[in-house]
């Protein structure tokens, strides 16, 4: 059954190509055609048609019909149907699109068509006596996938669909490749990332999200750029991939003879930046974790990180709930959206929960009463909480927050002042030095964003390095390493600084409602196809 098959569409395939040898033959290869001038879009030529039609049927009554028999309701419809369309057509409304066809029916010496572009799709009306005889016959052989540029009028149909009414067409690109069947669209989830291409043409939805991420980044920059912030670019193969505790990507840079990483932070690079004078940098751009697929992390994402000179981490809190706010707004057209049939509201205040309250909240435990290390641990051990050795207070603080606040926070929360073991690059909070000046924001489960109050101070910087050095040399491979010229930036003098980071696909997950990661990157890691493993 499944060789028949595919021989069956072998041969449909050969059929594609024939016909391509055909037009070729009689000189009219598609493929030498290097441009076409699009006017139009589908969606405009309807908003456009739609907005002269009130202009022009302006104050016209709706025809009576009531008490008619149906043969008399037809003949009333017909003729004041046939009096709107020559008002109309006495003016008509001239476009020129291009796009897909996604479906022809042909009937006798007239067709109708649908062009599929960017922004949507719209029926074509195709008679013979208008495009000619020769064009209709190339028509009629062409094939569902086929790329045309149509011109002609805009027009409302008998059934109230407005259409164009081609005066010529053009075919652009000849499809030698079947489409998935348009009923059932493309439903194989693997193959939609694998072939996005065909994903994008077959799932409307899709495109939807992918038009959307783009406004969000749009939007992103405009607001950044009110508040007077400078986008830049800094390397991505870097000899140190600090900034975040993760295993970084390795390679071998030939030129140069020197072993590299693909960086996995933005962040030591923007704070040079800093030190150099620029006060409000961002950046947006791809990082690389060497780490596992799941539904909200790919090794490789997009990332946004900036810093502010001569603010804190109170500051960056204003900053991303007036941001999300803003994004809600502008992108979702209100401050509350819907995520999985739950309503998120950003109209709100944040909700502000220390990490140590954040645990006392839904566990009753009060870390800090917590003396030691050692008694953290029996914690641990009490509520079954897996550590390693070389743990400390801090870090168990941290696994008790992931195993029992995390799942609970689905509104919009700061959970703000981690312990010091497990942030490295953040200013200590002077009434506790146990503690360090960071928050990230949660929504609906996932961490959205991560923020400090800078360290600028170099001797203690240089000491959290040590630790973190130790770290890697007891077996922590997402260790960070020292960074002598970081170390040399900061000597230099940094001034207090806030900064922030954002993963860009979890926040287009969560504005557009789509349910992986894999959803809103165009291009998700896939493993290949001729893999033996």
């Amino acid at each position: 059954m499944a060789e028949n098959k595919q021989q069956d569409t072998n041969k449909l395939l050969q059929v594609r190509r024939d016909k391509l040898a055909e037009l070729q033959a009689a000189g009219k290869d598609p493929f030498e055609i290097t441009k076409y001038d699009v006017t139009n879009h589908s969606e405009d030529v309807k908003e456009t048609y739609i907005a002269h039609e009130a202009e022009l049927l302006a104050g016209r009554p709706t025809p009576d019909v009531e008490g008619l028999d149906d043969e008399q309701k037809k003949e009333v419809l017909t003729n004041d149907y046939n009096e709107r369309r020559a008002i109309m057509d006495a003016s008509p409304i001239h476009v020129s699109i291009a796009g897909r066809m996604m479906f022809k029916r042909v009937m006798g010496k007239a067709s109708f068509c649908n062009i599929q572009d960017l922004k949507g799709n719209i029926q074509v009306y195709v008679a013979r006596d208008v495009i000619g005889e020769e064009s209709y016959a190339d028509f009629k052989k062409s094939d569902i996938g086929d790329i045309y540029g149509v011109k002609g009028y805009a027009f409302r149909t008998k059934t109230g669909e407005i259409s164009i009414h081609a005066e010529e067409m053009t075919l652009l690109s000849k499809s030698l490749q079947i489409l998935p069947e348009k009923f059932h669209g493309l439903t194989d989830t693997d193959m939609r990332y694998r072939q996005r291409y065909v994903d994008l043409i077959m799932n409307q939805e899709s495109k939807a999200v992918f038009i959307k991420r783009s406004q969000i980044l749009k939007e992103i920059r405009n607001f950044l750029a009110g508040r007077d912030f400078m986008e830049v670019e800094t390397p991505m193969l870097v000899s140190n991939a600090g900034g975040a505790a993760a295993r970084p990507f390795e390679t071998h840079y030939n030129a140069l003879n020197e072993d590299v990483k693909l960086r996995i932070s933005l962040e030591l690079y923007l704070k040079r930046l800093i030190v150099g004078g620029l006060e409000r940098v961002f950046e947006i751009g791809r990082v690389f974790r060497n780490e596992g697929v799941d539904t909200r992390h790919n090794p490789e994402f997009t990332l946004m990180e900036l810093y502010q000179a001569y603010t804190d981490y109170e500051g960056m809190m204003e900053l991303t709930e007036s941001m999300f706010r803003y994004l809600a707004e502008k992108v979702c057209g209100s401050t509350k959206i819907s995520y999985n049939g739950i309503e998120i509201d950003f109209g709100k205040p944040f909700e502000r929960l220390t990490m140590n309250d954040a645990i006392k909240k839904y566990t009753g435990i009060d870390f800090d009463q917590v003396a030691d290390d050692a008694e953290a641990k029996k914690l641990a051990d009490e509520h079954h909480i897996a550590y390693e050795d070389r743990h400390k207070k801090g870090d168990i603080i941290n696994l008790f927050f992931e195993e029992f606040c995390e799942e609970k926070l689905i509104q919009p929360t700061f959970i703000m002042d981690h312990p010091i073991e497990i942030s490295p690059l953040t200013k200590k909070k002077p009434s506790d030095p146990s503690k360090v000046e960071r928050f990230e924001l949660f929504i609906n489960t996932w961490e959205m964003c991560n923020a400090y109050s800078e360290l600028n101070d170099p001797i203690d910087q240089r000491e959290r390095f040590a630790a973190q050095d130790a770290n890697a040399a007891a077996g922590d491979d997402e260790a960070e390493h020292t960074d002598e010229d970081f170390l040399n930036a900061l000597e230099i003098g940094m001034p207090p600084t806030g900064g922030i980071g954002y993963g860009i696909d979890r926040l287009v997950m969560l504005l557009t409602d789509s349910q992986a990661i894999r959803d809103v990157l165009l291009f998700p890691t896939m493993k290949s196809l001729n893999s033996e493993n």
